[in-house]
């Protein structure tokens, strides 16, 4: 039955008491029992879904310390809690039904690096990338490696003992940890590490809390030794989760109680801190790309891999393949993939060689390519070609690619998505062949279609089933496809959890570890936490205690998601398509996924944040009987029913509570800046949804004024550029910025442009019908339509003056469209009405120009992606055929002859964001305009400038809009001269100018500038 996880029930009276007890007792960290909140945590990257009571997010050790402490006393003793770090996890194991403690908010500190001895100590939080990022200029780096690197955190790591590719080498997240700080159920301190035998006794003997433990791990682990090893397959990928083997090194003279706790999945003890050891960075990569006519041929050969003595052997299949030419990553990796002529490729094999020299690992990969050529010649093995790369830019590209495939697999089109279950087996590489196989006809006897990818090197592979969870009688399927894939995997000697933990998986421990070691797993959780009030349920229960496993049939997704009408599903299915893979917790500030998470940490303020919350929204209108696709189409064509009066009312009653409000408060916080649409492997497409939501939401509450006056701008600035003087004399002085911050809520407004365009351009380049007719058949050949924006037509006309300039100079005619209305900003602000009405009369007006067949261009991303994306999703099939293009994508279609200057200039070029995500080749067509300009292009990544259209201006956000900035851009700014600083978007060039006080130029007027 589906739990009541009403958001009117969102804080039990227990609940609230300890809220305020803890607030009272010093805890500094965040207190949040709001339902949008508990919803956010209620999923991760599996198919399950646990609301939980509440949630807090401790700033240090003391903060853990003191909520553990407080609930051993009375009432709060039934209280229950559940540690979370990135929220990756394939199978549940952070979601919890009680309180969780979020340690990825805060506690992301590196406390301490030692060089010398090779080894850091950080906090739970940190990032699996933000670490490596740290220790790379001292030559080091944490070698176990995850797909989700980006967004995983140590202490998630830890707690499901992670591992990834190139295990063979670097073994698993265990095996690096030289010490934990953990805290049990009562707040006692347990500090872990290897120690002698004899020390580990005397601790075992001492009058303590921890003693017993000690006493009772010592003594089973010991007495338990032959059946321990004969129990546990010998495996690279061995069994964790209470690691009864590897608490004793070989000859029994040490002992490390961290080996227990390393995969406890929160189930004992609050992991905090962590020491852990180092690996040396080697120098020298080379990645081969071998290519195969089938996936079968690709895991049989890799035991002839494996055989090279290589670091990792990583292999996709070509359902991952096909999905990721149709995603923006195949940008960066179709060069380093190429396809076989003749050839289909359905395999791809990743081998790669480190070494401290170029010698140490030439000869690896030389004898590998030669048994290579040897196959392909005699058209052995499935083989059919191979690439090297020796780039480690390049290496990179290829494994971020490998790394999606996760989330790839999520957008394969309808309804059956493949889904993470029963998908990191591990068996002995030599039987990896033969098992998946057979874990192929399993699939196929059920008709179903999969995606694979994983380390063959180390006999783990992810195979995906793809079901449609929304069927209840395909969701039936997990459990009997479970039952069978353990069976399956027990037949081969291998494990069901190679990779991902238990989790809701759990059920199917005393299979593997037997009745007599499960035992002594309940015993052992018994010593750490008697009443089972640490992650419940998961990995096993106290050994006296009747409370269950948590099971694969628990609650899924999808179970809420069902309540959704089937029309409403189809109408807003991008987000709830969202597989919780949580990519947009991107931790790399110079990539533009998600600038709102990144400067809040906040997950509500995430695509899969807002998805979740949108996705609870729809349910819960739809279960009020509110028919939300009937309402949208009356809302756009001008139809409410709610008066004006009505949504005053509704505005002024503070004490109603409505889950909107929460919804809102997420989307209030997003950018818009559209990287979700692109670099989401799912396209979640938040502006889009948002949109629809604001424009609900009014229907029933009141607007804020500036909202009315963003969606007029575009309407209002023809008219007050007339007057560009006055306008800036009324707009730019102490009291209308007073005025205009404390009744409107805008800051920092840009000014007009001094001159009007109409002025810097001469008349015979305006558009009208009368101009074109006018024109010589060899000139209407040569034309080139400027589509204009509000940004650059009124505030930078100058602008808009070197593009014609430029077009003239390269032999072609520009002709200035008149200004007409984009809507851009009427969508931003959820105005769909409006906005559909603008976009018709734009899209008319666009149409019958394109049927000169001449060129449109338009100089502001944003504005031209609003031509290709917005306009369709509201218009459909009447927005027409006319097409908008950018400025360099009209450049990479003409010849440009190349052009000596005076000297080679040097520029950098920070992008636009929306331009970065939605047009992935843009800087390469950027630098390759510049080199043909004699000039080099540097484009280095960045995130969000943090101005993103009005967001930047408005008054709540000047924390965060300046955050951004420095977070990302402000450092490019700084180490360059500002003479060399260019940007192609309007927000990000007053973005600059507003912190660093120097305007940077548009690509385009350097291009102007050189050819005079």
């Amino acid at each position: 039955m589906i739990e009541n996880i009403s958001q009117q029930d969102s804080a039990s009276e227990l609940i609230s008491q300890y809220h305020k007890k803890l607030s009272e007792s010093g805890f500094s960290g965040d207190i949040d029992n709001s339902y949008a909140t508990r919803l956010v945590t209620s999923t991760d990257n599996s198919i399950y879904q646990q609301v939980p009571q509440a949630v807090i997010f401790p700033k240090s050790n003391r903060d853990v310390q003191v909520a553990l402490e407080l609930a051993q006393q009375d009432p709060f003793l039934s209280l229950t809690f559940g540690p979370r770090g990135g929220g990756t996890g394939t199978n549940g194991q952070s979601l919890t039904p009680g309180i969780v403690i979020d340690l990825s908010r805060y506690m992301r500190e590196i406390l301490e690096i030692n060089e010398k001895e090779g080894w850091v100590r950080v906090q739970a939080g940190v990032i699996k990338d933000q670490l490596n990022d740290f220790l790379k200029p001292y030559g080091f780096f944490f070698s176990p490696d995850l797909s989700t690197s980006n967004r995983a955190t140590i202490g998630g790591m830890i707690n499901t003992d992670a591992s990834g590719q190139g295990s063979l080498v670097y073994g698993k997240t265990s095996n690096h940890i030289l010490g934990l700080k953990t805290y049990l159920i009562d707040g006692t301190e347990l500090n872990t590490s290897k120690l002698p035998i004899e020390k580990a006794e005397l601790l075992a003997q001492q009058n303590s809390r921890t003693s017993d433990i000690y006493a009772h791990v010592i003594e089973a682990c010991r007495s338990n030794r032959t059946l321990i090893l004969e129990k546990f397959p010998r495996l690279n990928r061995f069994l964790t989760g209470y690691d009864l083997e590897n608490v004793f090194d070989e000859s029994l003279s040490t002992f490390d109680l961290s080996r227990i706790v390393a995969g406890s999945e929160g189930s004992l003890a609050i992991v905090t801190e962590a020491k852990l050891n180092l690996t040396k960075i080697q120098p020298y990569k080379t990645l081969i790309n071998i290519k195969y006519d089938s996936f079968e041929s690709a895991l049989r050969n890799s035991p002839f891999l494996v055989s090279a003595n290589a670091t990792s052997v990583e292999t996709v299949d070509s359902k991952v393949l096909g999905l990721a030419r149709e995603d923006i990553i195949w940008h960066s990796v179709s060069d380093l993939i190429t396809d076989v002529p003749g050839y289909d490729m359905q395999g791809l094999n990743m081998v790669e060689f480190n070494g401290e020299s170029t010698q140490e690992i030439n000869s690896k990969v030389e004898n590998l390519c030669n048994r290579l050529d040897t196959l392909i010649a005699n058209k052995e093995a499935g083989v059919i070609g191979y690439q090297l790369i020796d780039s480690k830019e390049d290496i990179l590209k290829i494994y971020a690619m490998r790394k999606k495939s996760v989330g790839l697999l999520g957008n394969v089109k309808g309804k059956r998505k493949p889904i993470a279950f029963a998908e990191d087996t591990a068996v002995p590489p030599e039987n990896l062949a033969d098992f998946i196989m057979e874990f192929r006809d399993l699939l196929d006897s059920y008709k179903l279609d999969y995606g694979m990818f994983g380390h063959v090197d180390a006999g783990v592979l992810h195979v995906r089933p793809a079901l449609d969870m929304f069927d209840p009688e395909q969701e039936q399927l997990l459990r009997s496809i479970s039952d069978k894939v353990v069976a399956l995997t027990a037949k081969y000697r291998g494990l069901m959890w190679g990779e991902h933990g238990k989790g809701y998986r759990s059920e199917y421990g005393p299979e593997f570890f037997g009745e007599q070691l499960f035992s002594e797993l309940r015993k052992i959780k018994s010593l750490f936490d008697k009443n089972n009030r640490l992650n419940p349920g998961k990995i096993c229960t106290p050994i006296d205690s009747n409370d269950q496993l948590v099971s694969v049939d628990g609650q899924k997704r999808t179970w809420l998601d069902r309540e959704i009408p089937v029309q409403v599903q189809t109408s807003y299915e991008p987000p709830l398509n969202c597989n919780g893979n949580g990519l947009c917790f991107n931790y790399d500030e110079n990539s533009p996924m998600c600038p709102s998470y990144k400067v809040t940490k906040d997950r509500r303020h995430s695509p899969k944040g807002r998805a979740g919350l949108f996705k609870e929204w729809l349910r819960l209108q739809s279960n009020k009987g509110v028919d939300l696709v009937s309402v949208e189409k009356r809302l756009i064509n001008g139809e409410n029913t709610v008066t004006w009066w009505e949504r005053f009312l509704n505005s002024r009653n503070k004490d109603e509570y409505d889950f909107s409000h929460e919804v809102k408060a997420s989307m209030d916080e997003c950018l818009a800046c559209k990287a979700c649409t692109t670099a989401c492997p799912i396209k979640v497409d938040v502006p889009t949804f948002r949109a629809k939501f604001l424009n609900f939401y009014y229907s029933r509450y009141n607007r804020p004024i500036k909202d009315y006056l963003v969606a007029n701008i575009e309407r209002l600035l023809p008219v007050i550029s007339k007057f560009p003087n006055l306008s800036n004399l009324v707009q730019n002085n102490s009291i209308s910025s007073y005025l205009l911050e404390k009744l409107i809520g805008y800051v920092d407004s840009p000014l007009l442009s001094k001159v009007q365009l109409h002025k810097l351009v001469p008349k015979e380049y305006h558009y009208s019908d009368e101009v074109f007719n006018r024109l010589s058949a060899e000139e209407k050949l040569r034309a080139i339509f400027i589509v204009q924006d509000p940004f650059t037509s009124f505030y930078e006309a100058e602008l808009v003056s070197d593009f014609i300039q430029l077009i003239r100079k390269l032999g072609y005619y520009p002709l200035l469209l008149p200004f007409k209305p984009n809507g851009k900003p009427q969508h931003v602000k959820g105005l769909l009405k409006q906005f559909k009405s603008t976009a018709t009369n734009a899209s008319e007006f666009l149409n019958k120009i394109s049927e000169n067949g001449r060129p449109l261009v338009g100089l502001d991303a944003s504005l031209v992606m609003c031509y290709r994306d917005e306009y369709k999703d509201i218009l459909q099939e009447s927005r027409g055929e006319f097409n908008v293009l950018l400025a360099h994508e009209w450049l990479a279609t003409i010849d440009i002859p190349s052009i000596d200057t005076l000297s080679p200039s040097k520029f950098k070029l920070l992008s636009h964001c929306t331009e970065t995500t939605s047009m992935p080749e843009s800087k390469r067509v950027w630098k390759s305009i510049f080199t043909k300009f004699n000039s080099n292009l540097d484009t280095p990544s960045t995130g969000c400038c943090g101005m993103a259209g009005t967001y930047g201006h408005e008054l709540q956000n000047q924390e965060n809009t300046r955050a951004l900035y420095d977070a990302s851009w402000r450092s490019h700014i700084e180490e360059t001269k500002d003479e060399a600083i260019l940007a192609t978007g309007f927000s990000c060039r007053c973005q600059v100018k507003r912190f660093s006080g120097n305007k940077p130029r548009h690509p385009i007027q350097i291009l102007n500038s050189l050819l005079d």
